[in-house]
């Protein structure tokens, strides 16, 4: 018999301080297992999928990420009390944002226009443990001005394979950065802060795996003085074979915007 199928693309936050990334995996917390679970009993028992836009490592939290939603032979009735069930059921640190309906040629994870990352960062003092969920401490004095110019290395068409955990020898690696700066944080603000904290912004369509944490890796050893902007230039050429060692801790980045075509 032929089943039916609705498909929803659903907008959501999180953090993800205590999830171990999106998939699911055994015997661990993961924001795909917990979602699951909230449809399961919100839906009480109609067959559904969930498909993310892509993977999420351990830690890494969310001001806008989506999913999207397969129901089977029955659509949902009405979004609003959908997503009020939905968020009074789920745990604190994920909300619902908005859900609407989609057609079945939609993508969730080819049809991305682009994502647009934080990297939140303090240097040089120890902060108050509140901050550790989003912001990520360096004891260490740090040359800021150096951070910008290397970041501003990053943007436009590289080679970014130096920025990809293990790559394979057949992987794309050629890939856009749209924009990439190094600013003051004037986003993510609480009391408990630092008086002054820094953020790396990327924009790009897709990234590899760990890549904007590499590169944030590469931009604190430039700001110790351990590698030179020479150095970043070099291992974004074709024929680099340079390998960026050091992946900056994941509680730092945030996915603030996803958009699609």
């Amino acid at each position: 018999m032929f089943e039916k199928r609705f498909y929803y693309l659903v907008k959501f936050q999180f953090l993800g301080y205590r999830y171990h990334g999106w998939q699911k995996q055994p015997d661990v917390k993961t924001l795909h297992s917990v979602i699951d679970r909230t449809l399961k009993y919100i839906l009480e028992g109609r067959k559904f999928k969930t498909l993310s836009a892509g993977r999420t490592d351990a830690k890494v939290s969310a001001v806008k990420s989506v999913f999207e939603l397969f129901l089977i032979d029955k659509p949902l009735e009405n979004f609003e009390s959908f997503i009020k069930e939905f968020n009074n059921n789920l745990p604190q640190d994920i909300r619902i944002l908005s859900i609407e309906q989609i057609d079945s040629n939609f993508n969730v994870i080819k049809d991305s226009k682009f994502k647009e990352y934080h990297y939140i960062f303090s240097e040089g003092e120890k902060c108050h443990p509140f901050c550790s969920p989003i912001l990520t401490t360096i004891l260490d004095h740090l040359n800021i001005e150096m951070m910008i110019k290397g970041a501003n290395l990053f943007k436009g068409v590289h080679n970014f394979k130096s920025y990809c955990y293990k790559p394979s020898n057949t992987g794309v690696y050629t890939r856009e950065i749209k924009e990439c700066e190094l600013i003051e944080n004037n986003i993510y603000k609480a009391n408990f802060f630092p008086k002054r904290s820094y953020l790396l912004k990327v924009v790009g369509k897709g990234f590899g795996r760990h890549q904007i944490r590499l590169m944030m890796g590469a931009l604190i050893q430039l700001g110790k003085s351990e590698i030179s902007l020479n150095y970043i230039k070099d291992s974004l050429k074709i024929e680099s074979d340079i390998k960026i060692d050091y992946i900056a801790p994941a509680n730092g980045l945030i996915l603030n915007n996803i958009e699609f075509n």
